[in-house]
């Protein structure tokens, strides 16, 4: 092994790991993480080095642009290798692009390895590949490779979205270490200490530091570069000055172009400090390149950067994220103005949103040297692309930017529009009222002129926030929104109305025939591509299908939702999505994670509110309550805050069962009373039966006595009767053990109230298991069940305590069946456990979870009988 890659043994034997892996069929990935100048290109470089004859090797490299190259590295990787790709990347629509990737990658008897480079800089398109790639890679003769900063790559980074989200057997996670003081000792000799010191054993650093020769160790790292670069020759040091201001690599003809002659980089060539090869000239690291970047004069700086602009501008193709970036340092403002508009749309077509928000901040930068209705323009553009990323609060100023600027104008169809993108901005801050005036002024000003498919997006969006809101209005405003699509024909447009429609029948009562037009809308959108009103049918679908309590189907719609949600970069929608996901968990029991996902999508008080919070701040805030957290009280007033300002039925719905169970937990039923009286007044219209049995069983659980409204679920009817067996059982087919644990604790018996404080102790339902330890006080037990260990709870998987139960009976090889019969539990309910126990650990195999499990402790170490 060479210098350069001492100490390196196990991360080559991951990567060939990987690669002999897919040489079988197997596809993997391997995530090579380590800090700037830690060797992750020298130990890529190694590995493709040593890769076996007849491997095809697809490499590509992120650049740290002001706007990153849209799909650049996908881009520079497949090259000259598919002419079919190569017009899909000029051509194709994103779906295009994703599969035709996945697909190149499939096709062929010989193995690929494909590396991406610097992923801490990558667009988001770029970043929507590797993730639909990633997914589906194990089914490929293909390994990806990707490195990236891990220090540089925090909670927010758009890189996270495919880092953290990646997990299982195909996916393996290189962190590459810093050198030990032993391999510094062997290259420094006797300075070791002082070069241990001041490099912290970063390869690059100590090498650098060593180049710089000398008997005294210079201050810092950029002080070595300097040093290598003030001792080459003038010619030579001008045109690395010149080179330093373009990131990554320099191609060979525009390096010809602004250096001329490449033989006056022989000498810096010579001392190591680039390297030339047959396709292009780069620093052998980018810190380098950096340090002689930053030690020029701004002017001179700027100066360069406007030479490389005008080459640029001069080849055939224009790479507008890269021209636009050396506009914009060459402080060519007059260039940055023409080009940003186009970057932005070529980025829109690919769903970039991080670059077309990129792009149009820095239009809006110098908007005085901009016609108004260009800035207009890139207002409303800014708000559809920050909505979709969950980000309202932005979008919304630049949303009523928008509008003003075109109410000054009298432009009446671009205020229309305008005003479409201002709606979901408001209604995702929870200022539904505000929401509401913006689509109804925007289907009034395009009633104003002839009829056209705008008009029909704003009658269509006007729906779905009726229909979000629960208004009285929304059967007829789907119904207007589905004749305006018939006049102007557009197949998405016809496909939405039909999911308008039906979940405004859905919300009249008519649940089976809502559903079904409901699945026929979300069919017509998804053939049509309309991928946003796909997002919205898909969303819908799920949250009628959780508030039925059908679940098994909404669980199928919503792994899809989500997953689409997540590739189109739509993070609002997915990120609300992941909440319905999280409260399926919390019914089926693991409320450990559901807490923790919860936890995430909400945030903290305080911070910018994001639209998904409405999703995920209740049933958080309900679960919070169940526990017995300390948190629960801040929760619940945080609640009651959103639910004030929302004007939305299903957050004044959550708000009040809230409100109503907290009073019951805390044995004080009578401070129930006023959000059963809301509840009442709000669910008093048709089509909320459903609702008025749940608020009814609930008053019945306050000691209240009610009859069985018309139209509840059989499940609320039989506990409102009192028939608790009845009720008990069709949750626990649900698989809803909190829920069935609430129905035994009303027997009235020891044996169920056992049963149920079991249930409630598995949870960690401290409330509900203390008035069960209550009751069976009561019944006069006198061995009542102690609750759960702290320790127990505290486990290293994360898993719940039921969780924890259930994966010492998988260790024992025991089937579902024998596992719900041992823990008292259906099933189904046993199913839901297996499946999340997989998904926490990281595993595909019930041998594996074992496995997993025991290395963590959770489960005990086999004890092999000693030999005879």
């Amino acid at each position: 092994m060479s210098t350069a890659l001492l100490e390196r043994a196990g991360e080559l034997e991951a990567l060939d790991a990987a690669l002999a892996s897919a040489s079988d069929g197997h596809g993997g990935v391997v995530l090579l993480a380590g800090e700037a100048g830690i060797g992750k290109t020298s130990l890529i470089r190694s590995f493709l080095d040593r890769v076996p004859a007849g491997t095809r090797v697809l490499a590509g490299a992120c650049d740290d642009l002001v706007t990153p190259r849209t799909l650049g590295a996908v881009r520079d990787a497949f090259a000259g290798h598919s002419a079919h790709l190569d017009r899909l990347l000029t051509e194709g629509s994103r779906d295009d692009v994703l599969v035709g990737v996945l697909a190149e990658l499939a096709d062929g008897d010989r193995p690929t390895v494909l590396v991406v480079e610097d992923v801490h800089w990558a667009d988001d398109a770029t970043l929507d590949v590797l993730r639909y790639v990633s997914r589906r890679i194990e089914r490929t003769p293909a390994v990806l490779v990707v490195s990236y900063r891990d220090d540089e790559v925090g909670r927010d980074h758009p890189a996270q979205r495919l880092l953290g989200g990646l997990a299982g057997t195909s996916v393996r996670r290189v962190v590459v270490p810093r050198l030990s003081h032993a391999a510094v000792a062997a290259l420094a000799g006797a300075r070791s200490v002082q070069v241990f010191a001041l490099t912290g054993g970063n390869p690059f650093y100590v090498t650098e530091v060593l180049a710089a020769g000398g008997e005294t160790v210079p201050l810092t790292v950029t002080d070595a570069v300097r040093a290598r670069v003030h001792g080459l020759p003038p010619a030579t040091r001008s045109a690395l000055e010149q080179l330093a201001v373009v990131p990554s690599q320099v191609e060979l003809p525009l390096a010809r172009a602004l250096v001329g002659d490449l033989t006056v980089l022989a000498e810096a060539e010579r001392r190591g400090v680039l390297e030339v090869r047959p396709d292009a000239v780069a620093f052998r690291h980018e810190l380098a390149r950096r340090a002689v970047e930053d030690a020029l004069p701004a002017s001179e700086r700027m100066r360069s950067h406007a030479v490389v602009l005008e080459a640029l501008l001069a080849r055939d193709g224009v790479d507008l994220p890269r021209v636009l970036h050396h506009a914009v340092e060459a402080a060519d403002d007059e260039r940055v103005v023409e080009l940003a508009p186009r970057a932005a749309a070529q980025a829109a077509r690919d769903g970039s949103y991080g670059q077309v928000v990129g792009c149009h901040r820095l239009l809006l930068a110098r908007e005085h040297l901009v016609p108004a209705a260009e800035v207009a323009a890139a207002h409303h553009q800014l708000a559809d692309a920050l909505w979709a990323m969950d980000e309202p609060t932005e979008a919304l100023e630049h949303g009523l930017a928008a509008v003003r600027i075109l109410e000054e104008l009298g432009d009446v169809v671009g205020l229309g529009e305008a005003l479409i993108v201002l709606g979901p901005a408001q209604w995702s801050l929870a200022r539904t009222a505000d929401a509401k005036a913006s689509l109804a002024r925007a289907v009034a000003l395009l009633e104003s002129v002839p009829e056209t498919p705008t008009r029909t997006y704003a009658l269509l969006w006007r729906s779905v926030l009726l229909t979000m809101a629960g208004d009285e209005d929304v059967l007829a405003a789907a119904e207007a929104a589905a004749a305006s699509a018939e006049r102007t024909g557009a197949p998405e447009h016809l496909g939405m109305s039909m999911t308008c429609l039906g979940r405004a029948r859905l919300m009249e009562g008519e649940h089976d025939a809502g559903l079904e037009l409901m699945r026929r809308g979300l069919a017509a959108t998804r053939a049509a591509g309309a991928h946003t009103y796909t997002l919205i049918a898909h969303g819908l679908l799920v949250l009628d299908l959780f508030a039925l309590a059908r679940y098994d189907e909404c669980r199928r719609h919503l792994d899809e939702a989500i997953a689409y949600a997540e590739e189109l970069e739509t993070w609002f929608l997915a990120t609300s999505w992941q909440a319905v996901g999280h409260r399926l968990r919390a019914v089926h029991g693991d409320w450990e994670g559901a807490i923790a996902g919860l936890r995430e999508i909400a945030g903290a008080r305080g911070e910018p509110e994001r639209g998904s919070l409405r999703y995920a701040l209740p049933p958080l805030a309900r679960l919070l309550a169940r526990r017995g957290d300390d948190e629960a009280p801040a929760y619940l007033a945080w609640t009651r805050d959103l639910a004030a300002r929302a004007d939305c039925y299903d957050i004044w719905w959550a708000a009040g069962l809230l409100e109503i169970e907290s009073a019951w937990l805390a044995g004080r039923p009578s401070e129930a009373d006023d959000a059963v009286a809301r509840l009442g007044a709000l669910t008093a219209r048709p089509g909320r039966e459903l609702d008025r049995g749940e608020l009814a069983r609930w008053q019945r659980r306050l000691g209240r006595t009610v009859a069985v409204p018309a139209g509840a679920r059989p499940v609320h009817a039989a506990g409102i009767r009192g028939d608790w067996r009845t009720a008990a059982a069709a949750w626990e087919a649900d698989g809803a053990p909190y829920h069935q644990a609430l129905e035994l604790l009303d027997a009235g018996e020891a044996d169920p109230t056992l049963q149920a404080l079991r249930i409630l102790d598995g949870l960690g339902a401290k409330p509900a298991a203390r008035m069960a330890r209550q009751r069976l006080r009561a019944l006069g037990v006198t061995h009542i069940p102690r609750g759960p260990y702290a320790a127990t709870r505290a486990n290293p998987a994360g898993l719940s305590d039921r969780q924890v139960e259930v994966v010492r009976l998988l260790a024992e090889n025991l089937t579902n069946a024998e596992i719900a019969a041992r823990l008292v539990i259906s099933e189904k309910t046993a199913d839901h456990h297996v499946s999340a126990i997989l998904a926490k650990l990281g595993v595909r195999t019930r041998r594996e979870a074992a496995a997993v499990a025991r290395s963590l402790g959770v489960v005990p170490e086999r004890r092999r009988a000693p030999r005879a």
